[in-house]
């Protein structure tokens, strides 16, 4: 079966074979293939043509496409480099003022610099200014209240305290009261009737009572009482000699001033602090112009007095040793626009010293009581007076006028009000004491032990808030009153020694008195004689019966 199989297949395909091999040697199958050639090429050709017709017109299509693009791209090229030359425009405006930032910058930087400098200066300066401010805030603050100023050199007006309750009562005597009339004084002319009233001399029925009703005008004037003493002169012929009586041992020039009028003019001058031109002027006019006394002479009287008073203040001086307290000061003078010191030393009993110096220190105090004394000082707080005597009290009026300066110029610290409150306290309890008799050991203890506090309180508030390096004076009173504790508490344990040196300041102000009035002397001596005289008259007032004229008098007599 396999074989016929094939056989068959060899047949059919050897019969195809011939007759193409028969047509391929006829030629007809190379036209038909050559005619469907060039008919396949002719479609080629039309194909080819179309299509090369198409890529013409896809080339001017692209042409023109990429010609549109080139135009459109060439839009796109100078839009681009518009819109780049606008944008490097744009860089160097934004360079410029990127610079100009910077120098603007660096400007504000430099100025900043400047600022923050000037802001530390100013800063500085405030500080600074704040502290000269409070400074002279206290400076302008300062009166007689709260520092040494006295309250005459002050120009607010003294407070004057008053401490007494209204009780509703009229003023004047009350009812009950027994009034106290002014004192009548003995007649130094005939009595005056007067004439009885005309209705009494007319109606008989009027009849004279036992009562009289006695009233006296009293007036002063000036005597002038004037002595002249004649004294003939007689001649010796044979010898020339000429001889008179003798004149009293006062009368010496033609006219002379007895001791009243020298005592006049110079407790006018000295004691009233009236000017030599008004003294002089004020007895002139006394006088109707009788008595023009010179100046010279005026000028000459506290040097007088002085020299004749030396053995009394001798004797003064000695008895003021033996005191055992004793007040003393100083204060400025001025002498020919020059400074020199008063010093005044006083003792409880009344006797009082003034000395001229015209130093301060070591070499004021020589000469004065308080180089020789022994006792127990009370002064203000002068370094040099705790290098004389046995023991020192502080004067506590001070210390009050000082913490009440510190109260006022440092209001945020609580340790001046404490110590304030504490002085006071102590000055009253004090003052409450029988004279002689010892303080209370166990209250004395306990203000002890409260002053100790109150220093430990000033010393936390200052270790926290420093003093103003332009008011340091409530530091440096806290500093003194710790340093000097004992003397400014030694009045709690002896009571002979008083709280405050009031003594010698009252003295000192009736030199500040003679001082306003004579503006500046013309002499240290002149200072030196008036001090004397001050002494002298202070003396006086504690004799009895304290006639100061009288007593002046006998000694210009």
């Amino acid at each position: 079966m396999p074989d016929a199989y094939d056989y068959i297949s060899l047949m059919c395909r050897l019969k195809a074979a011939q007759t193409r091999n028969k047509e391929l040697e006829s030629g007809e199958h190379y036209i038909k293939l050559k005619e469907l050639h060039q008919k396949e090429c002719r479609t080629y050709e039309r194909k080819i043509q179309a299509l090369l017709t198409e890529i013409a017109d896809a080339h001017k299509e692209t042409i023109r496409v990429r010609n549109y693009w080139f135009q459109v791209l060439e839009n796109m090229l100078l839009e681009f480099e518009a819109i780049q030359k606008k944008a490097e425009q744009k860089l160097r405006k934004m360079e410029k003022r990127a610079l100009l930032a910077e120098r603007q910058r660096d400007d504000a930087l430099e100025k900043a610099k400047e600022f923050r400098l000037k802001f530390y200066e100013t800063a500085t300066q405030l500080e600074e200014e704040q502290g000269k401010n409070l400074k002279l805030h206290a400076q302008i603050n300062r009166d007689y209240e709260n520092s040494s100023i006295p309250s005459s050199k002050t120009i607010r007006q003294k407070k004057i305290a008053n401490s007494r309750k209204k009780t509703g009562r009229k003023p004047g005597g009350q009812p009950g009261h027994k009034g106290h009339g002014r004192k009548k004084q003995e007649p130094t002319q005939p009595v005056i009737l007067l004439t009885p009233p005309g209705e009494v001399l007319d109606d008989h029925a009027f009849k004279k009572t036992a009562r009289t009703i006695i009233k006296q005008m009293v007036s002063i004037r000036m005597v002038l009482d004037v002595k002249e003493y004649h004294a003939d002169v007689y001649y010796n012929s044979q010898t020339g000699e000429r001889v008179h009586a003798a004149f009293p041992d006062s009368v010496i020039d033609d006219v002379n001033y007895d001791g009243s009028i020298r005592a006049f003019l110079f407790l006018l001058n000295n004691d009233c602090c009236t000017s030599i031109d008004k003294s002089r002027k004020f007895l002139s006019d006394l006088t109707d112009g009788k008595l023009n006394i010179s100046k010279g002479m005026i000028s000459k009287l506290s040097r007088e007095f002085a020299l004749k008073t030396e053995p009394e203040r001798r004797e003064a001086y000695a008895d003021m040793l033996l005191s055992p307290v004793m007040h003393t000061d100083c204060t400025n003078g001025r002498e020919n626009g020059k400074s020199c010191q008063i010093y005044v030393c006083a003792t409880p009993d009344g006797k009082a010293l003034y000395f001229a110096r015209e130093k301060k220190g070591h070499e004021g105090v020589k000469g004065t009581v308080t180089e020789d004394y022994q006792g127990i000082l009370v002064h203000d707080h002068d370094i040099t007076f705790y290098n004389y005597g046995a023991d020192h009290q502080e004067c506590l009026a001070h210390v009050l006028r000082y913490l009440k300066d510190s109260m006022d110029n440092e209001p945020d610290r609580t340790w001046n009000k404490e110590m304030r409150s504490l002085v006071q306290e102590m000055i009253h309890f004090r003052n409450e004491c029988q004279p002689f008799q010892e303080p209370d050991p166990v209250k004395v203890s306990e203000f002890e032990k409260r002053y100790r506090e109150i220093l430990e309180t000033a010393r936390t508030e200052y270790g926290n808030v420093p003093a103003n390096n332009y008011y340091r004076d409530g530091y440096n009173l806290f500093l003194r009153m710790e340093k000097y504790m004992q003397n400014h508490l030694l009045f709690l344990h002896d009571s002979r020694v008083p709280a405050t040196n009031n003594e010698a300041e009252r003295l000192l102000r009736n030199y500040k008195r003679k001082q306003a009035q004579a503006v500046t002397f013309r002499s240290f001596e002149s200072i030196d004689y008036l001090c004397q005289c001050m002494s002298m008259l202070v003396l006086m007032r504690l004799e009895e019966p304290a006639n100061i004229f009288d007593r002046v008098s006998r000694i210009f007599g």
